[in-house]
C-alpha cells in the first residue's frame, strides 16, 4: 500500500512502526458551532482510511480530540449567556448526533483539553526547561527560533514568514513568529491554575500533550483537512520534536476543501451548509458517498445539482439489493472485481476508483443475478461505510421522487402542495413521517 506523505510531498510505501498495528491522530473540532460539511468531508475520509486499515487487518488506535477551550467558545458562551463548559458540552453532542447519522465509527478515545490540563502544563514544562519556550507579560510562548527545520512540513521559509508578520501583533513575544502555548487569564471560566498563574492552553500544544498521552511519542499517522497544515500542524511538530527529539508523526494526511458552488464556504457569501441543514434533505449515505466520489487530497465542489446526481447514483447501488431472482453463477469474477478495489484503496485510499468499481459491479448483477457478487458488493459498500437500509431500498424511485417533492413544498410552506403529494404517497402504499431532522419513508 502507498501512501502520499505531506511532510514528504510524495507517495510513500506503507508501514506502520509496530506491525499489524496502527496508530493515527486526527485533529477535532471546536465545539463552539454545528458542525459543516467540511468537517463531514475530513471525518468521512479519515473514517474511511480507518476501516480500510482494518479490513487489512491493522488493529487500528484512532484517537481524535475536542477543543472544548478557545477564545471562540468564550465568546459564543457569553453571547448566548452560558457557561463555556456548558457550551460545548451541547455542541459536542450535536456532533456526535451528526457524526452517527454520517455512519462514521466511534474514535477509540475523544479527549477534552478540559480533561488534559496536566498533561499540558507537564509538556510545557519540558519545552521551558529546554529553553525552546519563555514566559512573557501575558503567557508562556514557543521560540521558534530554536526549532529545527521549522517550516518543513508546508515548505515555508521562516525568513519570508517573518518579513509578512506585522510588529503590532507580536509586541509581548522575543520574535514575531513565536506562537502561545499558555495564555494567562484570571477572567474566564475556562482557565486553571499553572506555574505561571492562572489561565488556558494555547490552540496548538494540546494535541501534541493529548497526541502522546494516547499514542507515545511517535505514531503512525496525523490527519486533518488541508487548512490545518500552516500553522497548526507546523506548530505541532516544532513543539513536540523539540520536546522529545523524536519525529512526532510517520505520515501526515490531509483532505481537500470543500467548496460551495465554485466558491470558498463562507457565511457571508451565504454558501455556508451545516450538516444538519443538508441532511434534512440528502439522505446521510448520499452526502457520504459525494465525498467519496472525489479522491480525498483533491478540493470537491458541492452543489445540489451535484447531490442530486449522486442521488441517482445511490439508488443504483439500492436497486442491487431489491432483485428477488438472484442465483449462483458458475465463473463469478468476484476476485477481479476485489482486486481492483483493492488496488485502488491501496492507492492512497483512492476512494473515487474504488466507488467506480461499485459502479462496474452493479451493472454486472444486474445482468448476471450473481448472489457471489451481490455478498461482494456488501462487503466493500462496509470498507466504505456506505450503509443500505433494505426498507428504504424497497422504495421505488418514483415513491422516493414524490417524497422529495412533499418535503421542498413543505420547507417552502405550499401547505396545499405538500397535502396534495402526501396523498399521492398514500395511494402508492407508503407513508411518509416527518421529523425535525428530515424525513423517512415506509411502507403502510
Amino acid at each position: 500500500m502507498n501512501v502520499y506523505n505531506t511532510l514528504t510531498k510524495s507517495k510513500e510505501p506503507f508501514q506502520s512502526l509496530t506491525p499489524n498495528v496502527v496508530k493515527m491522530y486526527v485533529c477535532g473540532v471546536t465545539v463552539y458551532d454545528l458542525c459543516h460539511i467540511g468537517h463531514a468531508r475530513a471525518y468521512v475520509v479519515f473514517d474511511v482510511i480507518r476501516r480500510f486499515l482494518e479490513f487489512l487487518g491493522y488493529t487500528v488506535t484512532y484517537v481524535q480530540n475536542f477543543t472544548d477551550v478557545d477564545d471562540k467558545i468564550i465568546n459564543r458562551a457569553k453571547e448566548r449567556g452560558l457557561a463555556g463548559k456548558a457550551l460545548s458540552e451541547s455542541m459536542i453532542q450535536a456532533y456526535f448526533d451528526d457524526m452517527d447519522r454520517l455512519n462514521i465509527v466511534r474514535a477509540s478515545h475523544y479527549p477534552k483539553v478540559t480533561e488534559h490540563i496536566p498533561q499540558i502544563i507537564s509538556f510545557i514544562e519540558g519545552l521551558v526547561a529546554k529553553e525552546a519556550a519563555y514566559l512573557a507579560d501575558d503567557g508562556i510562548y514557543f521560540s521558534v527560533r530554536k526549532s529545527k527545520n521549522y517550516g518543513k512540513l508546508s515548505r515555508r521559509d521562516i525568513e519570508e514568514m517573518k518579513a509578512g508578520t506585522r510588529a503590532t501583533l507580536s509586541e509581548k513575544k522575543q520574535d514575531p513568529l513565536d506562537f502561545a502555548l499558555w495564555k494567562l487569564d484570571s477572567e474566564s471560566d475556562l482557565s486553571w491554575p499553572s506555574p505561571w498563574g492562572q489561565g488556558r492552553p494555547g490552540w496548538h500544544i494540546e494535541c501534541s500533550a493529548m497526541s502522546r498521552e494516547y499514542l507515545g511519542e511517535t505514531f503512525d499517522m496525523h490527519g486533518g483537512g488541508q487548512d490545518l497544515v500552516f500553522p497548526h500542524h507546523e506548530n505541532e511538530i516544532a513543539q513536540s520534536e523539540a520536546l522529545t527529539g523524536k519525529p512526532m508523526a510517520k505520515f501526515w494526511l490531509h483532505n481537500g476543501f470543500v467548496r460551495s458552488h465554485k466558491e470558498k464556504m463562507s457565511k457571508s457569501l451565504g454558501n455556508f451548509f451545516t450538516i444538519r441543514d443538508v441532511l434534512k434533505t440528502v439522505d446521510p449515505m448520499v452526502l457520504r458517498l459525494f465525498f467519496l466520489m472525489t479522491h480525498y487530497r483533491q478540493p470537491i465542489n458541492y452543489s445540489f445539482e451535484e447531490l442530486e446526481d449522486v442521488r441517482t447514483a445511490f439508488e443504483r447501488i439500492r436497486h442491487v439489493f431489491t432483485i428477488k431472482d438472484l442465483h449462483p453463477v458458475e465463473a463469478e469474477p468476484v476476485d477481479h472485481f476485489r482486486k481492483i478495489f483493492m488496488e485502488a484503496m491501496e492507492d492512497d485510499f483512492n476512494t473515487a476508483k474504488a466507488v467506480g468499481t461499485l459502479f462496474d459491479l452493479v451493472r454486472q448483477i444486474n445482468v448476471s443475478k450473481s448472489l457471489g457478487l451481490v455478498e461482494l458488493l456488501r462487503a466493500l459498500l462496509q470498507v466504505l461505510g456506505l450503509k443500505i437500509t433494505l426498507d428504504e431500498a424497497e422504495i421505488p424511485e418514483s415513491v422516493a421522487q414524490l417524497a422529495k417533492e412533499r418535503w421542498e413544498a413543505k420547507q417552502a410552506k405550499e401547505w396545499a402542495r405538500a397535502d396534495s403529494l402526501r396523498k399521492k404517497i398514500q395511494e402508492e402504499g407508503y407513508v411518509m413521517e416527518d421529523a425535525k431532522e428530515g424525513y423517512k419513508v415506509r411502507k403502510c
